[in-house]
């Protein structure tokens, strides 16, 4: 064997190695992106039962009902985007900025029985604040044009109307 042959092996022994090694590293991080949707968007992107992923929103007022599974407190509330809403349930403690009429975003999957199970619930942090995620569903759902000013009160979100030709 030549000393060019040997090389050109060596080089693709090696490219088939890191090429590998890419791969896996790809494929694991997939499986552990988390993505954020509306409750707008699940009739068009609905993940697979059972995959996690971000539901933001604003709790829809008087949804929230407070029961217990033995010694954990449960949660049940709606979450809306203006234009569809989605129950949640929830098996824990709330944040304590937790309550009807503010944005949230919460981590975890959809049920069989077409209820969003959460795992972690964050709720927005003072009255400024508006995750990202929620301010682009407004604007995508035509509630907010950021041009025209600030977005309307969180205390409103769950009566919106669709503006007139937004497809809405």
């Amino acid at each position: 064997m030549t000393r060019k042959r040997r090389r050109l092996i060596l080089l693709l022994v090696c490219g088939l190695g890191l090429g590998t090694a890419a791969a896996l590293v790809l494929t694991a991080f997939s499986d552990n992106m988390v993505f954020f949707l509306a409750p707008a968007d699940l009739a068009s992107k609905a993940p697979h039962n059972g995959r996690t992923f971000r539901l933001g929103g604003l709790v829809e007022a008087g949804s929230v009902e407070h029961t217990r599974e033995g010694s954990k407190p449960v949660v049940r509330f709606r979450i809306t985007d203006g234009a569809a809403n989605v129950v949640v349930t929830y098996a824990g403690i709330l944040p304590d900025l937790f309550r009807e009429g503010q944005g949230v975003v919460t981590l975890g999957a959809m049920q069989t029985d077409g209820t969003f199970r959460a795992s972690e619930v964050l709720a927005k942090h003072d009255e400024t604040y508006m995750p990202k995620e929620v301010a682009d569903a407004l604007k995508r759902s035509g509630h907010w044009d950021p041009k025209a000013g600030a977005p309307p009160p969180a205390s409103t979100w769950n009566t919106l109307l669709p503006k007139p030709g937004n497809g809405g």
